[in-house]
């Protein structure tokens, strides 16, 4: 299983082709919906696309990414892409980061310098990782994906990845989104090898199971929370969830032949989910969007990304090996407010060996894109004592 060097080279013809699509692209009609309340307006995709068109310059996004160490390995026929980058200082510490959806993997490029390298950003050197960065089975360079991946199958590939490729016996574990319900797992499974994963989201090993949440859970200065768990519908998220996990490959039809669309699916929830105030490119710049649509597009990998949904949400869910039904390795979880869920401290204590807890001032659901310096900051501080 020795990883193969990658080099992302994209063919002109795939750059020819995703132009051609824009400049053809069959708007739809919009009205009274300036204010976003129906979707992604009109106005502001035509904008967008315009600059997809006209301004952004792809080949100098993927230099970008090929200044990094890319490799892919092939696990029992799943093809994983990631990016790994070896610290400098005396005894870096191995680091798995899991993204989500609409994330990829290069949601993490901020605060991959920092980590592997703390004395050259004002850190550290006793805190360097080792970071490992994968893309989720099915989705930009792990594919093209030809069977069903979930969570617990993404979480043996990720142990054989850092054990078996990488040869790290111990390591640690952190993510957002779908990549804290990885992250989770690992530590769950497989308390011998994971040394403490440091969760953005409130993942649990019952996969968002939280009926178990009491009224008495959230103290004063978490009350507000209660409400936001109520409303969480408001952002999106039902709908968004419902599609992915029950209809993936109807919308994936759709998206895969149209990169306006592509680009609006996302983008929309990119807004809804940033600590932004409605305002999306106070987040991320029409580069910084675009890029995320440009490799979902150029990998035609929407499908398998979304279907990684149905998988995980389809199958059963084990909750315990050997019996184990927490994470019992030490955990760290920083709570940012725009985040989609936030759970209080009490919950997460009965579901994990909550070590450490953060309640960061500001940021959403892609906090490594978002907030790098606050996420950077937690993640030193947590894995600190389990060197």
């Amino acid at each position: 299983m020795e990883p193969t060097p990658f080099e992302i080279a994209v063919p002109e013809a795939d750059l020819a082709d995703l132009r051609d699509r824009l400049a053809r692209t069959r708007y739809a009609g919009d009205f009274a919906n300036d204010d976003w309340r129906l979707g992604v307006p009109g106005s502001y995709l035509r904008a967008l696309v315009d600059h997809w068109l006209t301004g952004y310059d792809w080949r100098g996004h993927e230099a970008r990414m090929n200044a990094l160490p890319n490799f892919r390995v092939d696990l029992d026929g799943v093809p994983v892409h990631f990016v790994h980058v070896r610290g400098q200082g005396p005894a870096p510490l191995p680091l798995v980061l899991t993204h989500g959806w609409p994330w990829t993997y290069w949601d993490y490029e901020q605060v991959i310098g920092p980590l592997t390298d703390p004395v050259a950003h004002g850190g550290r050197p006793e805190d360097a990782f080792d970071v490992v960065v994968p893309s989720l089975p099915g989705t930009a360079f792990s594919g093209p994906l030809e069977r069903p991946v979930g969570v617990l199958e993404t979480t043996d590939l990720w142990l054989r990845l850092m054990r078996d490729v990488l040869g790290y016996e111990r390591f640690g574990a952190g993510g957002g989104d779908s990549g804290a319900f990885v992250s989770a797992r690992l530590g769950h499974s497989f308390p011998e090898h994971v040394v403490g994963v440091h969760l953005t989201f409130p993942a649990t090993v019952r996969f968002g199971d939280y009926g178990d949440l009491r009224p008495d859970d959230y103290t004063d200065a978490e009350r507000s929370w209660a409400e936001d768990f109520a409303r969480q519908g408001e952002r999106g998220t039902a709908a968004h969830m419902a599609v992915h996990v029950e209809d993936p490959q109807t919308l994936a039809w759709a998206m895969n032949d149209s990169p306006a669309g592509l680009a609006a699916w996302l983008v929309e929830r990119r807004r809804n989910w940033s600590d932004c105030d409605g305002a999306v490119e106070r987040r991320f710049s029409q580069d910084d969007l675009l890029t995320t649509a440009s490799l979902y597009w150029l990998t035609q990998t929407f499908h398998t990304s979304v279907r990684f949904y149905a998988e995980s949400y389809r199958s059963p869910w084990p909750l315990a090996r050997e019996g184990r039904q927490r994470i019992t390795v030490p955990t760290g979880v920083a709570v940012f407010p725009r985040e989609l869920l936030r759970i209080p401290r009490a919950f997460m204590a009965r579901e994990a060996n909550l070590t450490h807890w953060t309640v960061m001032p500001r940021g959403g659901h892609f906090a490594p894109a978002e907030e790098p310096a606050l996420v950077v900051d937690d993640l030193r501080a947590f894995f600190r004592p389990l060197r």
